[in-house]
């Protein structure tokens, strides 16, 4: 029983060390991922600054009011940019049904 545990946590501590040089060589092997990942942290870092789309213009802003107007007067009105919250009421259930 000894010699197993010790069996398995060296293969896992070998799986492990594996493991992590597969990630870091993978990301030094691939050029266009690593470009890939860089463009979507800068796009993150530009979409927070600006608090909404990058290089949305106001065009853009124009016809996302534009949508957002005809939404409240189809659907009623409130904040339509938040998450609504549902709210469920328990059934009435009638204990005196027929068998």
């Amino acid at each position: 029983m000894h010699n197993s545990l010790l069996k398995y946590i060296y293969l896992h501590n070998y799986f492990a060390l594996v493991y992590r040089i597969s990630l870091t060589s993978a990301a030094q092997l691939d050029p266009v991922q690593k470009l890939f990942l860089e463009k979507i942290r800068e796009y993150s870092t530009k979409s927070q600054a600006y608090g909404g789309p990058v290089d949305a213009g106001p065009e853009y802003e124009t016809a996302f009011s534009e949508e957002l107007n005809k939404l409240q007067r189809l659907y009623g009105s409130g904040d339509l940019t938040e998450f609504p919250e549902f709210k469920f009421s328990e059934p009435e259930l009638d204990e005196s049904s027929s068998k």
